[in-house]
């Protein structure tokens, strides 16, 4: 259901996402559309927006720190040899209008501009499904067509010169509590056997809920992950890890990752099964 420029989403009868197709929000934060408040089926809250330690983070979204040089994470830009930067080079994600919207997902159209051009063509699909009584699957997947005329790159802090900083693409920042929260994948556990690894599945425990991710098709498996748990909780699938992800003009990149939003505190044979049966749907 959308109402005005929130959609929202909703499993098992519960309304358990909404999404902010047009925020407004200062320019060096990226504006673009947005999940948040994303919830448990008992309702807690499992991502956060604005937070102090990186206003620019907004729940779950599409975020890329170098489109040919336009920043379309928000915050300063991380430039080889001078180290982060705050340039005047922020683009936005543009919510064209929805192909499809029903109350348990959507298909909508951006158009990512920066400096009065529009680069990139986006079709993104969000869905959103029950697993269990205490478990629900949202499912996105985006394609992005380049438009722009010319070849681009993506890159990332990482291959700009910051070891470790591979950031970009599909993000979720979780809530921040009092004690950092607990990661793991199939065969490793802690922030730092997990971050930067090319796995099926990675999940993050907090406070009473359980984050897995999963990367749904073989293109998005190839991606490693991108995982912060000690500074702030947060997960994303890295499009440019090691070296720029090409993108010549009027090609198309896709990736899909599906979530598994759980109560409770899984361990690891529940999160495989769930990832299991949130995939296979």
């Amino acid at each position: 259901m959308s109402t005005g420029s929130t959609t929202v989403l909703r499993a098992a009868g519960r309304t358990v996402a909404h999404c902010v197709t047009r925020p407004a929000l200062a320019a060096d934060h990226s504006p673009r559309p947005y999940l948040h408040p994303v919830t448990t089926l008992a309702g807690r809250a499992v991502t956060e927006v604005l937070p102090e330690d990186h206003v620019h983070h907004l729940g779950v979204s599409v975020a890329v720190p170098d489109v040919a040089g336009h920043n379309f994470w928000g915050g300063r830009t991380f430039v080889r040899d001078r180290g982060s930067v705050a340039l005047d080079n922020h683009g936005v994600q543009r919510h064209d209008g929805f192909k499809l919207c029903d109350p348990d997902g959507f298909v909508e159209e951006l158009s990512w501009t920066a400096g009065g051009e529009r680069l990139l063509a986006e079709h993104r699909t969000v869905a959103a499904a029950a697993l269990t009584d205490t478990a629900w699957a949202l499912d996105l997947t985006f394609s992005v067509a380049n438009v722009s005329g010319r070849d681009l790159s993506i890159g990332s802090p990482a291959t700009n010169g910051r070891p470790g900083a591979a950031y970009g693409g599909f993000f979720w920042r979780a809530p921040k509590e009092a004690a950092a929260p607990r990661v793991f994948g199939p065969g490793a556990d802690g922030e730092e056997a997990v971050h930067g690894t090319r796995a099926d599945w990675v999940a993050m425990c907090g406070d009473g809920w359980t984050l897995v991710f999963a990367g749904a098709t073989a293109t998005t498996r190839r991606d490693p992950w991108f995982v912060r748990a000690a500074e702030y909780p947060g997960v994303g699938s890295s499009l440019a890890y090691g070296e720029r992800l090409a993108v010549p003009a009027g090609e198309t990149f896709v990736r899909r990752v599906v979530t598994v939003v759980a109560d409770g505190r899984l361990d690891r044979d529940g999160a495989a099964a769930l990832v299991r049966k949130a995939v296979a749907s």
